[in-house]
């Protein structure tokens, strides 16, 4: 069995009347998982951080511009029966302007803004939905650890 940490995903979301929207994107059908709803993610690319990742992702499936950047502390990990591997993925978070437009590329098929609660029940893994729970926990009750976890780029 391999162990593999190619892979990041990203949590999107804007302020409307100060309350949390979530980015959530339907893949198209000519992709693996076709129909399921999620977050932004993508393959980390050679000589990339996955940082630089995140930024690019949200680039190529949203157009959207980021406001802020931060770390999530959590990292998802999941099996692969394809390659026979274990993942390992880092987690991030962005902040975009309300008034953003989102510009889909092929690889998704649809897109939403919703709520946490909509979000949740969205999300086909547990690991996914743990890791917004984390980022809104510490988005409305711990913005000073929030802080010390930001990135700059």
């Amino acid at each position: 069995m391999n162990r593999g940490s190619n892979l990041i995903e990203v949590h999107v979301f804007r302020l409307v009347n100060s309350k949390m929207e979530f980015l959530i994107l339907e893949r198209s059908k000519n992709n693996i998982y076709p129909g399921l709803w999620q977050m932004v993610t993508g393959k980390i690319e050679d000589g990339e951080k996955a940082f630089e990742t995140a930024v690019r992702e949200i680039k190529e499936e949203t157009d959207l511009n980021i406001e802020e950047l931060w770390v999530v502390p959590k990292i998802n990990t999941f099996y692969s029966e394809n390659s026979d591997s274990i993942y390992h993925v880092p987690v991030f978070a962005v902040k975009v302007s309300s008034e953003s437009k989102v510009k889909l590329s092929k690889e998704h098929c649809n897109y939403k803004w919703v709520n946490y609660e909509e979000a949740i029940d969205t999300f086909a893994w547990e690991e996914q939905k743990n890791a917004l729970k984390i980022l809104v926990d510490y988005y409305k009750n711990k913005k000073e650890y929030l802080d010390l976890l930001k990135i700059t780029f």
